[in-house]
């Protein structure tokens, strides 16, 4: 028999509309207990509300509240099994009024997976003073969580599309901003993936081909074990 695999929690933060429902339910889709029928109906359901691009996302806002509003509220538990894990991801809600939750979720932690949006206009607003992505990054250290990973998402959607010129640059501006919160930035992987087509998720994607890093399922492999 081989040796039992060590259960971590992740925290997914980052700004509103980062895209963090969407790359959280793709990788439980991939990786985790979803059934494939059940993914075809809640596609079927996000098509008929016209909301085709909430397909992953759709698979963590269950709560009937939730889909009618578009937004995540209660901290859904949700699990999926790396090479080296057993993940338990806490989906903190990015919607300022939800802080409460989202301090509740990050505690329990042992690594944040922290999504931006790569594309114009949404990395400044999660970064700008008043972004959440500053906001999530300083919670998370305060609260002890000191290991993480930064996904630039939809990496499909920069100008032009998989631009790694856009990757450098959100990559030095982060990096700085996580220093001065305490974190070490050599030590936090910058995973270039798109949530919803699913490059870098899992496989190597070849539209970033300029890309040597872990995906973000190496990444979370990486992840130190849990004292």
């Amino acid at each position: 028999m081989g040796k039992e695999k060590v259960h971590i929690s992740i925290v997914v933060i980052g700004h509103v509309d980062s895209g963090k429902s969407t790359t959280t339910g793709h990788l439980i889709y991939k990786l985790g207990g979803i059934d494939k029928r059940v993914i075809e109906r809640f596609e079927k359901e996000a098509a008929e509300m016209n909301k085709r691009s909430f397909k992953y996302a759709w698979v963590l806002d269950k709560l009937k509240a939730e889909r009618e509003r578009g937004i995540t509220i209660d901290i859904a538990l949700w699990k999926f099994e790396t090479t080296k894990y057993y993940c338990t991801v806490i989906d903190a809600p990015g919607h300022r009024d939800f802080i409460k939750n989202m301090i509740t979720g990050t505690s329990q932690a042992d690594c944040a997976v922290l999504i931006i949006d790569s594309t114009t206009g949404g990395f400044e607003a999660g970064i700008s003073k008043d972004g959440q992505t500053r906001e999530h990054a300083l919670l998370a250290f305060t609260l002890g969580v000191k290991q993480m990973i930064c996904c630039c998402n939809k990496m499909d959607a920069t100008t032009p599309k998989y631009s790694k010129a856009r990757y450098d640059e959100i990559v030095k501006e982060v990096s700085s901003y996580l220093k001065k919160v305490g974190y070490n930035p050599d030590k936090i992987p910058f995973v270039p993936i798109s949530g919803f087509e699913g490059d870098n998720m899992i496989e190597r994607s070849t539209n970033l081909d300029w890309y040597k890093g872990p995906t973000l399922l190496e990444a979370l492999d990486q992840i130190s074990e849990p004292k």
